[in-house]
């Protein structure tokens, strides 16, 4: 998993995934355990690799 901190401002805690704002949660306990359970969940289903989207661009053989 990316570096994470769970850092408090004012009465919510703001969970950060490297230096990006992922989550704002009320709870330090919940947003520990969110980051636990994503963390194990990553670690189970590792990132396909992308695929390419769709093409809705017309075959130009099809219109001869």
């Amino acid at each position: 998993m990316k570096n994470y901190s769970i850092i408090r401002i004012g009465n919510e805690y703001v969970v950060q995934a490297d230096d990006r704002s992922v989550l704002k949660i009320a709870s330090r306990r919940k947003a520990a355990r969110l980051v636990t359970d994503a963390a194990e969940l990553l670690e189970s289903h590792p990132p396909q690799p992308a695929q390419a989207e769709p093409s809705i661009v017309c075959d130009p053989k099809d219109h001869t």
